[in-house]
């Protein structure tokens, strides 16, 4: 059975303290505030958890000011420095260095990025079998986590939901497409799988979940920590989708593990992501050192060893097609970034001669 840990002394380590953050703490003359990890983030309030307590924080601010973006302000699963200034309530004065961050392309924002959590050792991808099964969305996840070094594990849930034979087929196709991932097939109703999530869960490690919305993220946290802690919702029957309940991601803490739960992501809009795009099309980067040309963009130069691999099957036409799609997202991301920056230099430029033309002004 798991168990939350909840308002009792704890260690560091049970949070997921890592040896690197005491040395920054040291170097950085923070050891006058107290450490603690941001479990949960509400607008500009933030519930940060200590290894005796939980505090409602929120930020100094020169923080505030001093931040460049939305970014360098504390995420969940960040660590912080912090002090308290009344019972229960403290002050964030110092994000910790991200031993990972986990992103996607920010819903609307050319060029930028959103957080999705940071400091995480694996991430659990969930995607149910029952409806819209798509592994181009599986490997856009791969991507992601690939691109931020941090483990993933394929969890495919509502098994019950179809026959053997349908889930038989599910598990040939991605292990044709995918390869070396743990994949986990699960139904929180019969608990089928459950007992092989929890053997992949240390203590001290955090998981982050990962998927749409309605398939079953919530409800298998429940059945991990033994208790009701997040709301679950009810499945459409018109159109087979869950509602979308999680509408904020938390950190839970348990005595096996940390879990990380996230709103359904309907859009993983892919960043600056080629190291992720290597490692998940690995087989297609090999395969690009064989083209003729070293400029060779694998869509209809004669010689490309990509192209033939596809036509000869060696390579999956889906997968391919997946591969380019990101490329694409991803040339576009950076391109869209230098757009902002030049911008931002320009504007920049524009205020520097506005005030020194003002000062020129006042003699």
């Amino acid at each position: 059975m798991f168990n939350t840990i909840k308002n009792i002394t704890m260690t560091l380590e049970d949070l997921g303290y890592k040896t690197e953050l005491g040395k920054y703490r040291k170097k950085q003359n923070l050891d006058f505030f107290e450490i603690g990890r941001v479990i949960l983030e509400h607008k500009d309030r933030y519930v940060v958890k200590t290894k005796n307590t939980e505090y409602d924080s929120e930020l100094v601010g020169n923080l505030r000011f001093t931040a460049n973006s939305k970014n360098d302000l504390p995420a969940v699963g960040d660590w912080v420095a912090i002090s308290e200034y009344d019972e229960n309530k403290a002050l964030i004065h110092s994000v910790y260095p991200r031993h990972s961050i986990l992103e996607r392309k920010a819903v609307g924002k050319l060029g930028h990025t959103q957080i999705i959590a940071t400091n995480i050792d694996f991430a659990l991808i969930v995607q149910s079998v029952n409806r819209d099964f798509n592994i181009n969305r599986i490997e856009r996840y791969l991507t992601i986590c690939n691109s931020s070094k941090i483990e993933p594990i394929i969890v495919l849930s509502k098994i019950d939901l179809i026959e053997t034979f349908e889930l038989d087929k599910i598990l040939e196709q991605l292990n044709k497409r995918i390869k070396g991932i743990s994949i986990v097939a699960i139904s929180n109703q019969s608990h089928i799988g459950l007992d092989k999530i929890k053997s992949k869960l240390t203590k001290g490690k955090t998981y982050c979940l990962l998927g749409s919305s309605g398939v079953g993220k919530s409800t298998l946290i429940n059945k991990l920590v033994g208790e009701k802690l997040m709301i679950t919702g009810e499945i459409s029957k018109s159109i087979d989708r869950g509602k979308h309940i999680t509408t904020h991601r938390e950190l839970i803490v348990t005595e096996n593990g940390i879990l990380i739960d996230n709103p359904g992501m309907r859009e993983v809009g892919i960043t600056n992501a080629t190291v992720g795009l290597e490692i998940t099309f690995d087989q297609i980067l090999k395969l690009s050192h064989q083209c003729k040309f070293n400029d060779c963009t694998h869509t209809n130069e004669k010689d490309c060893a990509i192209l033939k691999a596809v036509e000869n099957g060696e390579v999956d036409s889906e997968s391919y097609m997946n591969f380019l799609k990101m490329e694409r997202e991803k040339d576009f991301f950076e391109s869209s970034v230098e757009e902002r920056k030049k911008k931002d230099k320009n504007f920049g430029k524009m205020i520097k001669n506005f005030k020194k033309q003002r000062n020129l002004d006042k003699y």
